[in-house]
């Protein structure tokens, strides 16, 4: 439960902690698009989402981020990982060329594409971890809350209550490292107790499951009824006109990491618009000047 990061706010005062949070999260959104814009040639299409893991790395080293949260986030997800890899390798894919076979088991052939293909899945999953786990550590929940509610505005027209859906998915971030927290202590408690959450059958294990779940869930309702007991007396109401302690202004420095990541994804969408039709670039023969990989 510990190697979970999402929802973790670091509080270091670096440049990308005092960027708008409205621009960051405009800037996720044109980061997590680019990754899905795939260009035909295989080569281009992995120097490119190579160019925004490198990227992406630059931004963490100056955030201090920890690369070892970013290695515990992704230990959860090898199940995930294993069944892409059977999906893509021993599901027949009309599209992979029959030329690549890599081996045989028995009479199917696995085909060198599915490796790349899957890769290329697994790859991109990284990629929007590292984005998510970007936002969420240099972004208080907070600031969430403001720059939700700022984009939900338009809503407010149509009398949706942006305030409150914007409050409402800030304390449910807020609250995820907090019942993760919870989790792992209650897990503790229950071994203690003689309850093995790794071993025995499946009766066993479920019991285990249920051992954990239960007081979880009451855990979860005493801290909302407290949460909302200290709102209540401290005078919180979701329809009164509320004033800011901190007034969010766009900077400088704001419109700087704006217009990278803004070039960024035009340089992506203009390879996917014009790739096949005007120009057909590989950067491995214009680099190197040899034939294409694929």
């Amino acid at each position: 439960m510990n190697n979970l990061t999402f929802g973790r706010y670091s509080p270091f005062n670096t440049c990308v902690h005092r960027l708008d949070p409205r621009n960051k999260i405009f800037m996720m959104l044109l980061l997590m698009v680019s990754i899905f814009l795939k260009v035909d040639s295989w080569s281009t299409t992995l120097i490119l989402t190579g160019f925004i893991f490198l990227f992406l790395v630059i931004v963490m080293i100056i955030s201090k981020i920890r690369f070892l949260d970013l290695f515990k986030s992704l230990s959860t997800m090898w199940f995930l990982i294993i069944i892409l890899m059977v999906i893509y390798v021993f599901i027949p894919n009309p599209s992979y060329n029959p030329n690549h076979i890599a081996f045989y088991i028995g009479t199917y052939g696995v085909n060198y594409d599915a490796f790349y293909q899957s890769g290329y899945i697994i790859f991109r999953l990284i990629l929007m971890v590292m984005i998510t786990m970007i936002l969420t550590s240099t972004t208080s929940p907070m600031d969430l809350t403001y720059a939700l509610e700022w984009y939900m505005t338009p809503l407010k027209l149509v009398k949706f209550p942006a305030h409150i859906v914007a409050m409402t998915l800030s304390i449910a971030l807020r609250f995820i490292p907090t019942l993760l927290d919870e989790t792992q202590r209650i897990m503790k408690a229950q071994a203690s107790r003689g309850v093995d959450f790794n071993r025995g059958g499946l009766f066993k294990r479920v019991g285990a499951i249920i051992s954990l779940i239960i007081p979880l869930f009451v855990s979860a309702i005493s801290r909302s009824e407290e949460l909302s007991n200290a709102m209540e007396a401290r005078g919180y109401d979701p329809y009164a006109k509320r004033s800011r302690y901190r007034v969010l202004k766009f900077h400088l420095s704001d419109l700087f990491a704006f217009i990278i990541v803004g070039a960024i994804f035009a340089g992506f969408l203009t390879l996917r618009i014009y790739d096949g039709y005007i120009i057909k670039i590989d950067f491995i023969y214009w680099i190197f000047g040899a034939k294409p990989l694929f």
